[in-house]
């Protein structure tokens, strides 16, 4: 079956299938110019139909709510020490590590093939939706949509989003009007955005078919291989404590980013735990506790796992902390 002929049964089969509409929530004016012209777009340079296109747009759905969210996230509103407790639980520690041992030989030859420790596979999901079981709840048409023709600020990114989403359908990778995903559009255990499953994804399984909700062989391979192309360095380090001298205040920069050495750091007062070279290249990040200020240090594949949800220095530090907690847990069973 040709990429366009499934696209139209699946879209054929969800329009019939589908539950009855939510008769609060109005639809999209697909007269309105912004979206004509994306249309237009959708057909000349990507060679989509504008019937299909219409029909399915037709039935998607603003949902403000998702904007709302998107202006709130908590990686903005939680000092670390709050924002750490959300995700380093005994729960979550514990289910991360379970999985480990569930897909030991499977993390074990990932690890191998692309050089991403089992740990940090573990913990993106273990962050991104608590090891796949809450992968969002907002239909992914509706959310892209949204934010493509009511949210300015991002309306160029989302309707490359939805384009891609679109293209997407049309390849048989999801159904376009029941996916359901993150109030960001991000699906699939792994959070992957609709360009990001495109490029990145990988049917490790060999079936045939991509599947980042329960197929823990895509899952694990498309978060590995989404590491190395943004440039991931097997064996380096990601992040590292800090300590300052007591007569000294270090300036914390606003902007992320590794313009720093680990030499300059140590000038200016820092301890830090890494054996690695003074012109190791860094960046300083301040980390709030509830008794104080402490200090941490990020290296490349901090900042690779920073990209992965944005540019939230919490998430990133999230994350590596998860996985030092699932290694550290896998580890101490495997002695008792």
């Amino acid at each position: 079956m040709t990429g366009k002929l499934l696209f139209s049964c699946l879209l054929a089969a969800a329009l019939v299938a589908r539950a009855a509409p939510e008769s609060e929530r109005p639809h999209f004016d697909l007269s309105r110019p912004e979206i004509r012209g994306f249309i237009d777009q959708l057909v000349k340079q990507d060679g989509l139909e504008r019937g299909q296109v219409e029909s399915l747009l037709r039935e998607a759905r603003l949902r403000p709510e998702v904007i709302d969210s998107m202006n709130r996230p908590a990686e903005k509103t939680l000092q670390w020490w709050e924002y750490r407790a959300l995700f380093l639980t005994e729960k979550r520690i514990e289910a991360g590590a379970e999985l480990w041992r569930e897909h030991r030989e499977l993390l074990d030859e990932i690890a191998v093939e692309r050089g991403v420790p089992p740990e940090y596979l573990v913990a993106i999901t273990g962050v991104e939706t608590g090891y796949g079981r809450i992968t969002g709840s907002y239909r992914v048409l509706d959310t892209l949509m949204t934010f493509a023709f009511e949210y300015p600020r991002r309306s160029d990114f989302y309707r490359k989003e939805l384009e891609q989403y679109l293209l997407l359908s049309r390849e048989g990778g999801i159904d376009p009007l029941t996916t359901l995903g993150s109030y960001g559009g991000a699906m699939g255990a792994a959070q992957f955005m609709p360009s990001s499953y495109r490029k990145f994804a990988v049917d490790r399984s060999g079936n045939g078919q991509l599947n980042l909700w329960t197929d823990w062989n895509d899952i694990f391979a498309s978060v590995a291989n989404w590491f190395v192309q943004h440039g991931w360095q097997a064996g380096a380090p990601t992040l590292a404590e800090a300590h300052a001298a007591a007569d000294r205040v270090p300036t914390v920069p606003e902007r992320i980013a590794l313009d720093q050495t680990l030499g300059a750091l140590r000038i200016q007062g820092l301890a830090v735990d890494s054996p690695m070279p003074d012109g190791t290249a860094a960046v300083l990040l301040g980390a709030p506790l509830e008794t104080g200020m402490s200090y941490r240090v990020g290296f490349n594949n901090f900042m690779v796992i920073l990209r992965y949800q944005g540019s939230s220095a919490l998430y990133a530090m999230a994350v590596c902390d998860l996985a030092n907690a699932i290694k550290a847990r896998v580890l101490a069973d495997e002695r008792s």
